[in-house]
């Protein structure tokens, strides 16, 4: 398994490389939470027409989602694609945010118990929920995709066949519990993800990716 030294090797060359991401894409705390259900298994792009469309029609707020007809909620997310399933999910995620006291509440309870509470929500699996921790409630809670699993096993510092929560735990053990660290890692990890490797000048990943 990856050793500290070489998480922040990695971390300080990614940043060389691309310079900092200012994530997360949203511009309160509940756009947050909204685009990280409709992120799920879909483009960033066909999220923001979605939250768009919740914003034109006064629908970017917990107990507005919570009163709207799930076939309306439906029609404004559809960009987002699986638009009848997510519609179910922001419904349930914003229930579980009224009936923990929105921000003020939710904002008092500890880390391990916000976590475990919000996976108790329907449609909310790990990711997501590490998504709105760190990026919606500031936590230091490493967020683990499909980029940071490919990047680990490119460079020989993990299985390509871990499970979630052990990847989760090498971040956070072998890294300081700093929110901006884990934000900014994880921001420029997708950055990274989404280039494409090539043989034109401009291409990064042979520098990131030398070994460690």
């Amino acid at each position: 398994m990856a050793s500290k030294r070489q998480l922040m090797t990695l971390y300080q060359r990614l940043l060389r490389t691309y310079g900092p991401q200012d994530w997360w894409p949203g511009e309160s705390r509940i756009e947050v939470m909204v685009g990280a259900v409709l992120t799920q298994n879909t483009a960033w792009v066909n999220v923001e027409k979605a939250v768009s469309n919740l914003k034109q029609a006064g629908g970017l707020d917990p107990d507005r989602i919570n009163a709207m007809r799930p076939g309306r909620l439906a029609r404004l997310i559809r960009p987002s694609g699986y638009y009848n399933v997510k519609a179910g999910r922001l419904k349930h995620l914003c229930r579980w945010f009224s009936e923990g006291g929105g921000f003020a509440g939710l904002d008092r309870r500890p880390t391990d118990e916000l976590r475990a509470s919000l996976l108790k929500v329907k449609g909310v699996g790990p990711e997501t929920a590490d998504a709105i921790l760190l990026y919606a409630f500031e936590r230091p809670v490493f967020v683990i995709d499909a980029y940071t699993r490919r990047l680990l096993a490119a460079l020989s510092l993990v299985r390509d066949d871990e499970v979630y929560e052990t990847l989760r735990a090498l971040f956070e053990s072998r890294l300081p519990a700093d929110p901006a660290l884990f934000n900014e890692y994880h921001a420029l990890i997708v950055r990274h993800g989404k280039e494409r490797c090539s043989d034109a000048p401009g291409c990064r990943h042979c520098h990131v990716e030398k070994r460690l």
